[in-house]
């Protein structure tokens, strides 16, 4: 039977490394000679990424806390914890309604109703990764002195700007220069994430072009001001489609120390089970927190997506009771699973399975797959929900 993985993989290395390394218990060096020549093998430089992955991120964390220490006058508190995104915008851009679909299951049409933001809201996500969120108000955007800033952005991982391309949206590019330029001189290691937002309303034409038109006008104002060197991320979104979970999953996914080996991970069960996509989904906001590098189908993605909403609802209706962590790790016979079809042909499957009671993994597998070696899945499979919550305990 071919496996995905060696019994050895979450042994100790052999040598040790000058620094710690969250990843060295995922893929030791013995893990070629250990396993069979059936087994898909690692690539040899697998291992070195992903020491070089972290040791990188641990320079620049460093170096961006003493540059924040040194550009303003409260000192940088280096980022830990959960993910932390903050939302920022113009008023009636759509803040509090992102945050009401995705993290708190809104329905898109409720939010119509919301009253305007007037001070700072914090809400929390109780997951398997838990995601702590926070509004700002626009009317703290025009009074700065009133601002604490260190206590706002010092423990922030994300800042968010909801862009209405429906709206003025140049007065709002405006504002977002600003934000980004004190954000790049105090708070560098903050990531910026544009959402230009409520494209839905827009023509297929007129979308691209609008969304072409914001990108270049952002990066032309940060290079006039001296900081084309900052990184800004583009997503185009609305409430009314998956385009917003999509666009979330990708901000979130970088704020995961854990990503690199989650994504290796997906990688080699992939190429064991000639499966076409591997999704891990957070079950209670549909947000995806890793994905294979294969090409990644919005159809795809929207019934993977559908598909989580169907089970949960389900489990509900049936009475499903949540089961404890330790427990659903050791026993995997309770962990539910299921394979559908979704397309006229037959030859198109969607394989679920929860490797908690907050994380499924969904696997989309066209025409010559494995699909028909259920047996063979399910023990790949279950080897990678062992080696998923090691990953988030070390």
């Amino acid at each position: 039977m071919r496996t995905l993985f060696s019994e050895n993989i979450l042994s100790p290395a052999p040598t040790p490394v000058p620094q710690q390394n969250p990843f060295e218990l995922l893929f030791p060096s013995t893990l070629s000679n250990a396993s069979s020549s059936a087994s898909v093998q690692s690539s040899p430089n697998q291992h070195e990424w992903l020491t070089q992955h972290w040791q990188n991120q641990q320079r620049a964390e460093n170096d961006a806390t003493i540059y924040g220490s040194t550009a303003s006058s409260a000192p940088l508190t280096r980022r830990k914890g959960n993910p932390k995104l903050l939302f920022m915008g113009l008023r009636k851009s759509g803040k509090s309604s992102v945050q009401r679909v995705v993290f708190q299951k809104m329905s898109p049409a409720d939010t119509l109703f919301l009253e305007p933001t007037t001070r700072i809201e914090k809400a929390s996500l109780q997951s398997f990764v838990t995601i702590d969120t926070a509004e700002l108000p626009t009317s703290l955007l025009a009074s700065p002195p009133e601002l604490d800033h260190h206590a706002v952005f010092s423990n922030m991982g994300a800042v968010i700007w909801i862009l209405d391309v429906q709206d003025d949206y140049l007065t709002s590019i405006a504002s977002l220069i600003e934000t980004t330029v004190f954000l790049a001189e105090h708070y560098p290691r903050i990531n910026i994430d544009v959402f230009i937002h409520k494209i839905d309303g827009l023509s297929e034409e007129y979308k691209y072009d609008t969304f072409r038109e914001v990108r270049q006008r952002v990066q032309d104002e940060l290079s006039d001001v001296g900081h084309a060197d900052k990184s800004v991320s583009y997503y185009q979104t609305s409430i009314f489609d998956h385009s917003i979970f999509e666009a979330m999953s990708k901000v979130v996914q970088k704020l995961l120390p854990q990503l690199p080996a989650m994504e290796t991970l997906l990688n080699k069960l992939c190429s064991t089970c000639r499966i076409q996509k591997a999704y891990l989904f957070d079950t209670s906001s549909k947000i995806y927190v890793a994905t294979d590098a294969s090409p990644t189908f919005l159809r795809d993605y929207e019934v993977c997506s559908d598909y989580v909403d169907v089970v949960v609802d389900i489990k509900q209706i049936y009475g499903w009771q949540q089961r404890d962590k330790t427990q659903a790790a050791e026993d995997g016979g309770e962990i539910g699973e299921s394979m559908v079809t979704y397309d006229h042909s037959g030859d198109t499957y969607i394989y679920a399975r929860e490797i908690d009671d907050h994380l499924s993994l969904l696997c989309v597998m066209g025409k010559g797959s494995s699909a028909d070696k259920r047996v063979l899945i399910d023990y790949n499979v279950s080897i990678l929900q062992t080696a998923l919550v090691k990953v988030f305990r070390v």
